[in-house]
């Protein structure tokens, strides 16, 4: 009788053993495809550096549509230029940082793009928190720190892009920010409208009643001339009584 009491604690260890290797599995499924960051030797302040972004797709059924990054701090999304990606997709900024997005890839295809970054802010790791939305709607996290929140500390298999950066190079500083060009507008003027050359030019020929000045001229000439001939009549007549 001993031998198939043995014989079945055999068979019982090693079903427990199946179910504890399918389980490890199970759990650390979610965490094997995920989205990473890569910029070969990047430094604190480096300027014009050229992220690579590859995210793992995780669905069976819907390929991957778009990709949106919350930039860490030290990033805005002006520093950010779209280098390549997909055929079709294009970025565009949004209040925390970008997204990437186009026509959805083929099943099971990843998603690889590069963008480049004005200046890196001087940090020892950045991360770059990123959501993955499929053509049906899932959008996977990949949001969380590698230390996990208090009280836990494995996290959910959902790591965020990080991006480890070595020293500042000596006399690296932190380049001014790009100035926002202000579009030029054309405001009313507040004080009296100009007059035209034309307009003035009438109005300096013109009196206060709006006669033109060259009419009281012609009238004043006419009674001088008038005048200037009564008298000479006048004399004449007088010499010619005489």
């Amino acid at each position: 009788m001993p031998r198939p009491t043995l014989t079945h604690s055999l068979r019982r260890t090693g079903a427990l053993a199946a179910v504890a290797f399918a389980v490890a599995v199970a759990a650390a499924g979610p965490a094997a495809a995920h989205t990473e960051v890569e910029a070969e030797g990047a430094r604190a302040l480096d300027q014009n550096v050229a992220l690579t972004f590859t995210a793992e797709s995780e669905s069976g059924s819907a390929g991957i549509s778009k990709l949106e990054v919350i930039l860490p701090e030290g990033i805005t999304p002006e520093d950010i230029t779209y280098k390549e990606g997909p055929k079709g997709w294009k970025l565009a900024p949004t209040s925390r940082g970008y997204t990437v997005s186009g026509p959805k890839l083929a099943v099971g295809e990843d998603a690889e793009y590069v963008v480049a970054v004005r200046q890196l802010p001087d940090a020892k790791t950045l991360v770059f928190k990123t959501l993955q939305t499929y053509g049906d709607g899932r959008v996977d996290r990949w949001i969380e720190l590698e230390e996990g929140s208090a009280g836990d500390e494995h996290g959910h298999g959902h790591p965020a892009p990080q991006l480890a950066l070595q020293a500042a190079a000596p006399g690296a500083k932190v380049v001014s920010p790009t100035p926002t060009e202000e579009p030029t507008t054309t405001s009313p003027t507040t004080g009296a409208p100009s007059t035209p050359p034309a307009q003035a030019a009438a109005d300096e020929t013109e009196g206060d009643d709006g006669t033109p000045v060259a009419v009281p001229l012609g009238i004043g000439a006419a009674v001088v001339v008038a005048l200037g001939a009564g008298v000479w009549w006048f004399r004449s007549r007088r010499g010619g009584t005489s």
